[in-house]
């Protein structure tokens, strides 16, 4: 048999199409060609191929080689395509008889020792591969993270031989699995936890416990955990602010499987380690200040996702958030709308998915305090103004964090509380800790997804008049409060969406008048933005 065909996986974006590589062998002077749009390195491929089926002790054949890889309009880019192609020659030659390798797809870079060596996006093609019914043959260091999609079957190798000899029957190798599962185990501890303890890992999340007085900022982090909303913090240097961002994922619900593949499989294609014990754990990211637009949002010739495709599910935290471009900040706004990013450019188009929560940190002065008097209006103005008032808009929380009394902190016993009046009764201590508040979040979240099957933050208008009715006692205190805060529309809506999701913390069928006065003293910025103007 002189022509072969073998499946294997493109990478586009967070998809994996169906790649065919068509092998033919025939007279002539000896020749490799490919043709169907290789990039640079694919072509470099045939002497990988070449050398690792020779020091594989198969017969590399001495004809005029044409592989054709179908779908020709389709970009092929990465090493992925190694182990197709050998498989291809080895079958075409007949040194593969009697195997139907239209069961099998095939996807792994090769050493030119025959060995198989990891590659980038193993998680999508397992995804797609698990629809097609047939099973994934890859390197052996892409197994654990193929096998978390459930319905894949996988097969991991080390080497090409290892590959032949499973085809023929020789030698099968068995699937390829790992737990996945989150059980407790004796003492009442997840097996995640367990296995990160056994690895030498922790957690980095903290408690909301460890957070001294800032109940405000604190309640904030509750209201944006359990709706989904943006958040904003601004006050002095050393108030917590990056403490507070860095607890909101300890009172986040744990992803369920389809969310977590979402989101594991833009950080497989992004070349980033994926734990099978801590794969479902929603992502922080964290890019600094002089990170670029495309850095961002993703960018290059084949586009690549950038930091809020990485954030995606999870938490995006800007932290010295005037310290980014302005431009670098608009180019977040449609995303943060949308839950996408278009990356259009001449090679491809691709569409990442970026459904983060924006959590964004700042001092409201230059000077780091604008109480200090070290800066005048004019100029923490022209500071506060490298924020637009449109990005501004898409925030649903803004959080003045003010400085904590140390006076009277240093002076409560014993040393490790804060002060009193800001510090609940010892039977109530159990109510700062992140299980605590992580139980209330899950509830307020499973009651929106019953009523109207989706967050609170991604309610739209006519949403927002169905699902969060008022008074006419209600709706004039709004439309008075929002007019002496010259609020836009986008506020309003914003507040309204807040206050649904502060009622269904309470276990509010409807939203009242205290439930929209909570909404609006998470106005902070626009207020003190207003006294500056004034």
């Amino acid at each position: 048999m002189s022509l072969s065909v073998v499946y294997t996986r493109a990478n586009l974006g967070v998809d994996a199409p169906l790649v065919t590589i068509e092998v033919h062998l025939s007279n002539g002077l000896p020749a490799f060609n490919l043709v169907g749009l290789p990039e640079t390195t694919v072509k470099e491929s045939r002497d990988r191929v070449r050398s690792a089926l020779i020091n594989a002790d198969f017969e590399f054949p001495a004809q005029r080689i044409t592989v054709n890889m179908a779908p020709a309009d389709l970009p092929k880019g990465g090493s992925r395509f190694d182990l197709a192609i050998a498989i291809g020659i080895i079958a075409a030659s007949e040194q593969l008889k009697h195997v139907d390798l239209s069961r099998f797809e095939f996807i792994g870079e090769l050493a030119l020792s025959g060995k198989l060596r990891s590659i980038q996006g193993a998680l999508p093609m397992a995804f797609a591969a698990s629809k097609s019914s047939r099973q994934l043959i890859l390197p052996f260091d892409n197994g654990n993270e193929a096998s978390l999609v459930s319905k894949a079957q996988i097969i991991a190798a080390s080497t090409l031989t290892d590959v032949y000899l499973h085809l023929v029957g020789k030698k099968a190798l068995p699937p390829h699995s790992i737990n996945k599962s989150t059980t407790k185990s004796a003492d009442g501890e997840s097996s995640d936890a367990v296995q990160m303890s056994q690895l030498g890992m922790r957690s980095a999340e903290g408690d909301m416990s460890d957070i001294v007085d800032q109940q405000h900022a604190k309640r904030a982090l509750e209201i944006a955990a359990a709706g989904g909303h943006n958040v904003l913090f601004f006050g002095p240097a050393g108030t917590g602010k990056s403490m507070l961002a860095n607890r909101l994922l300890s009172i986040m619900p744990e992803l369920d499987e389809e969310s977590a593949l979402a989101s594991a499989a833009i950080r497989s294609i992004s070349g980033e380690a994926i734990c099978p014990y801590t794969w479902r754990r929603r992502a922080f990211r964290q890019p600094h200040h002089t990170s670029s637009a495309t850095a961002l949002v993703g960018g290059g010739s084949y586009p690549k996702p950038g930091e809020i495709s990485l954030a995606h599910n999870g938490v995006l935290f800007l932290d010295e958030l005037p310290e980014f471009g302005r431009h670098i900040l608009d180019v977040l706004r449609e995303p943060m709308e949308t839950g996408e990013i278009n990356i259009s450019r001449a090679a491809q188009k691709v569409v990442y998915p970026a459904e983060f929560q924006l959590v964004a940190a700042m001092n409201p002065s230059p000077t780091g305090d604008i109480d200090d008097n070290r800066a005048t209006p004019d100029q923490v103005i022209r500071y506060l103004n490298r924020i637009s008032g449109p990005f501004l808009d898409r925030i649903d929380l803004q959080v003045n964090v003010p400085k904590v009394d140390l006076s009277k902190t240093l002076r409560s016993a014993p040393s490790t509380s804060t002060v009193e009046e800001h510090v609940p009764a010892s039977n109530n201590q159990e109510e700062n800790t992140s299980a605590f508040i992580k139980a209330k979040v899950v509830k307020a979240q499973a009651a929106q997804i019953k009523r109207q099957g989706r967050l609170n933050k991604h309610l739209n208008g006519h949403e927002i008049e169905r699902y969060c009715p008022m008074s006419e006692f209600e709706s004039i205190f709004l439309a008075k409060a929002m007019e002496s805060m010259n609020l836009s529309m986008r506020a309003y809506h914003r507040t309204m969406r807040v206050a649904r999701t502060i009622a269904d913390l309470d276990g509010a069928e409807r939203v009242n008048k205290q439930h929209l006065a909570e909404a609006l003293s998470f106005r902070s910025f626009d207020r003190m933005l207003n006294e500056l103007v004034e």
